[in-house]
């Protein structure tokens, strides 16, 4: 039975929403990020016959942090089901609502359930965390704000996965422009987290389509001016 990593595009931002499930459908299953669409997260863990069993997420934004509530809530292990945030990101999923600024009002409006998970733990950097038989390695990334983190997935057979939240895009980086962002912190950990990482690692962000470390190395304006800026320049062969 193959994995399953499926990504759903929801909300107004067309946030991923990232399925996976070691053994594919009708077993465990982690969720990464969980947007303010959580009737659509749940109705694909129903039609893929899946149990939830571990809530990791990349950054406290509220289009990834706002259905989250919702979806643990309605887990027959919701008391049980581990959430892992950044410690420095904690504060917007206890409080998706007021630190949303006016996207708060389209929560309330919808009638979300907003009543924190059970549990809730922190993330380090280079923390293991586990869950359906898998392992994540969380990677702290601020810029885009001050708790953001990758995970880094390691795949028998297929490589590395790198789920990188609103990191690094393809093509693009995350905006820096909100509370708690830098452009300049964004840059530094691209700089010492990521572009040391292979050039196979598949990238799987949090908006937008898939992509490869080694196609943005070779292709992002911004990882290329970062590269030219140090000094160093994409290395090895690369193909679409």
């Amino acid at each position: 039975m193959s994995m399953l990593i499926e990504g759903l595009p929801l909300w107004i931002a067309a946030t991923n929403a990232w399925l996976v499930a070691p053994n594919g459908a009708g077993g465990e299953c982690v969720l990464i990020d969980a947007p303010p669409d959580p009737s659509a997260i749940l109705s694909r863990l129903e039609e893929h016959g899946l149990r939830l069993v571990a809530l990791l997420n990349t950054h406290g934004h509220v289009d990834h942090v706002g259905g989250v509530s919702e979806v643990v809530h309605a887990q027959e292990n919701a008391d049980e089901l581990p959430v892992h945030i950044h410690d420095a990101d904690r504060h917007m999923l206890l409080d998706p609502v007021g630190t949303s600024g006016g996207f708060g009002q389209f929560l309330e409006a919808e009638g979300l359930e907003l009543r924190p998970p059970e549990l809730i733990y922190g993330l380090d950097d280079g923390q293991k965390v586990s869950g359906a038989g898998m392992t994540f390695t969380a990677i702290h990334t601020p810029g885009h704000t001050k708790g953001s983190v990758c995970f880094l997935m390691e795949v028998e057979g297929e490589g590395s996965v790198l789920f990188s939240g609103d990191h690094l895009f393809a093509g693009s980086i995350g905006r820096t422009d909100l509370p708690g962002g830098s452009y300049e912190e964004l840059m530094a950990s691209m700089a010492e987290k990521i572009l040391p990482m292979a050039d196979e690692v598949q990238v799987l962000p949090g908006h937008g389509p898939v992509t490869s470390v080694g196609r943005e190395r070779r292709t992002n304006p911004f990882l290329l001016e970062l590269q030219a800026d140090s000094g160093t320049a994409p290395s090895g062969l690369w193909t679409p």
